[in-house]
């Protein structure tokens, strides 16, 4: 549960002396805190395990980010505008900030501008930083222990291992520069980050020491932190640690550690709306409704926040690029807005806040007492963290143009281990035609993660292309290997067989990929041409077919089995999928060019001769229309208007 944020400095009051009680250590009971807040990550991973026997690391990702991510959102969204106390409070940030917010966030996305990305993710991090600081908060309070230093060092804690374990990120800091530097961030020399890298790590260890030397004096001094606290901590930031740094996909990473947030943040606000609506008689409506006391209840809140998380997988799977990209402004929107009210809805300083949360004291209000009036200050902080920086970036990205090939150079000299930053650069110097720069590059990213099927494979792509046949089959061997289970790579491997004589391979790679996605017509459609290739024509057109069934579209393979068929003189058979592939592409001149075969080969003249100059109309150049046309002209078969 996010308590504090940049908005709200990070203090607490003190509670009222509770004389002759014994502190209760658990915001629940110890099993329940255990489970649902402290330990969390042991419950979590094996259930990912298990889930990643059955899914790929991108649909669990799709999931958690939709339903996980975006459906938590909705508790505080409800508490904004369901509390009514809380929404005349803060009325002009509730009315305003979602304006504000989907008007930037969709215009940047509509104008495909990048820094908005990386300002979200900024502030995300903060947001899981200050969970875990909120957390230690109330475990703190729980035992009584309120040192302003303790909290201070609790916050510096937080803060220093959440940015150390990102910056130390190669995966994550892959995309965290390639977003800065698309957003027109300026070149960060390697020295420099490399410093900042082994400063920071240097600081975090420091302050551990400093967090340790405190907790152990406050506890002989008789001024006990809470040791849940202590556990809260080890488990958070470790679980964070291996989420950025030793889980091999980004995705899964991401994914885990969202699912450990989720499950703080949903169960801690559940327990605090259902003890404001049965303590506060102000809070009725909607809220009231929800957060009863009942076990069918929990049912209806959990059905809620999927159904808001709903917007979020709608968004990945919309086709049409405009609404996609308006969609994803809003769901970040949505994301920016969570991160700003968690800021001042939950603040454990304040009366009502501890009193549901099981603590005493607090002040019954936070006013800010200073030279500006508190607006002001609001204001200010908003300028500093989001629209100057924002402005920054969009300013650099529209007014300074950066090159793709330059901007991934960058990363790749700041980040030099980073395997993912090598094949990115790869990708990118084999699209602009450098190939043996990619190469170099694919083999670099290849020292650092050898176990990469897709880089084996796309490297042997390349040295097929330069003739290097053996060294390409060692990669496309290992690649194999390590994922025996791709079907794309068993076809793609086809060719380097064929080339190395091997044809019985190539055919056996060919049947292991349509065995292994009997439902791609990309694989039946292979497999078809490689037997045609090798005049087992009947066994192509079966394979045609097959693609066909699978995909009724796929103009191709409506082309190939035509030719297939005219070959073997079905010529109306062949005719009707020329036709076919004229419907599903227009602009394609082939089919044309064929159909005003089987034209002439039926002696209509007039409509291959129409057929062949539309194919010429199409595509200009294109020498066999050409000469079928002066063939057409030059028949003896009586003129006239094509039918």
């Amino acid at each position: 549960m996010q308590h504090v944020t940049a908005f709200s400095p990070p203090q607490t009051v003190p509670a009222a002396p509770a004389a002759g009680r014994k502190p209760n250590l658990w915001i629940l009971d110890g099993w329940r805190d255990l489970i649902l807040y402290v330990c969390t990550p042991l419950v979590i991973l094996p259930i990912f395990i298990l889930a990643q026997t059955r899914w790929s690391a991108e649909d669990i990702y799709l999931f958690v980010a939709a339903f996980g991510a975006m459906g938590h959102h909705l508790p505080g969204m409800i508490r904004a505008y369901g509390d009514r106390a809380l929404f005349q409070r803060f009325k002009y940030r509730f009315i305003f900030a979602p304006i504000f917010l989907v008007v930037v966030c969709t215009a940047f996305f509509v104008w495909d501008l990048k820094g908005i990305v990386l300002v979200a993710f900024i502030w995300g991090v903060w947001h899981g930083m200050m969970q875990t600081y909120g957390f230690c908060r109330i475990y703190d309070a729980k035992v009584g222990s309120f040192a302003t230093l303790t909290r201070r060092i609790d916050f510096a804690l937080c803060g220093i291992w959440f940015a150390t374990a990102v910056l130390l990120s190669s995966q994550r800091m892959t995309d965290t520069l390639e977003s800065y530097y698309l957003a027109g961030g300026p070149f960060i020399p390697p020295g420099l980050f490399r410093g900042a890298q082994q400063g920071l790590f240097g600081l975090a260890l420091a302050v551990s020491g400093v967090f340790l030397a405190n907790f152990i004096w406050m506890w002989i001094r008789g001024k006990r932190p809470s040791p849940v606290k202590l556990v809260l901590l080890i488990t958070s930031i470790s679980f964070w640690w291996y989420c950025n740094n030793i889980v091999a996909s980004v995705l899964v990473g991401v994914a885990l550690f969202e699912v450990f947030h989720d499950v703080q943040y949903l169960s801690l606000v559940w327990i605090y709306n259902r003890k404001r609506v049965e303590t506060d008689s102000s809070i009725g409506g909607f809220m009231r409704f929800v957060f009863r006391r009942s076990g069918s209840l929990i049912g209806l809140y959990v059905g809620l926040i999927f159904a808001y998380g709903a917007l979020g997988y709608f968004k990945s799977s919309v086709g049409i690029d405009v609404v996609k990209r308006i969609l994803t402004g809003v769901v970040t929107a949505s994301a920016l807005l969570h991160f700003y009210y968690d800021g001042f809805i939950w603040k454990v300083r304040e009366k009502s806040t501890r009193q549901s949360l099981g603590i005493g004291g607090g002040t019954a209000d936070v006013s800010t007492k200073g030279f500006f009036p508190s607006w002001a200050l609001h204001g200010a902080k908003w300028a500093a963290v989001f629209v100057i920086p924002l402005g920054a970036l969009w300013y650099r990205e529209v007014h300074i143009p950066g090159n793709q090939l330059e901007r991934l150079a960058m990363i790749v000299a700041d980040l030099p281990n980073s395997p993912r930053a090598h094949i990115n650069y790869a990708n990118a110097l084999q699209d602009a035609g450098h190939a043996d720069q990619a190469a170099e590059e694919f083999s670099t990213g290849l020292r650092f993660n050898p176990d990469s099927a897709k880089t084996h494979v796309s490297l042997a792509t390349i040295l097929m292309a330069k003739g290097n046949f053996e060294e390409a089959q060692a990669h496309f061997d290992e690649a194999l290997r390590i994922d025996p289970n791709n079907a794309e790579y068993h076809s793609g491997h086809v060719y380097l067989l064929e080339q190395l004589g091997r044809v019985e391979e190539a055919a056996a790679e060919c049947e292991a990929a349509v065995r292994l996605v009997p439902k791609s017509a990309q694989a039946h459609y292979s497999y078809g041409a490689f037997l045609e290739k090798h005049e087992r024509l009947e066994e192509a057109i079966a394979q045609y077919r097959q693609a066909l069934q699978v995909d009724p579209r796929f103009v191709d393979a409506h082309i190939d089995l035509a030719s297939a068929l005219f070959a073997k003189g079905e010529l109306q058979e062949a005719k009707a999928h020329y036709l076919e592939a004229t419907r599903l592409d227009p602009k394609l001149a082939q089919p044309h060019n064929y159909l005003g075969k089987i034209f002439m080969s039926e002696g209509n003249a007039p409509q291959a001769i129409a057929q062949f100059e539309q194919a010429l109309h199409l595509h200009p150049d294109f020498p066999e229309a050409e000469e079928n046309l002066r063939l057409a002209k030059a028949s003896d078969f009586p003129s006239q208007s094509p039918q």
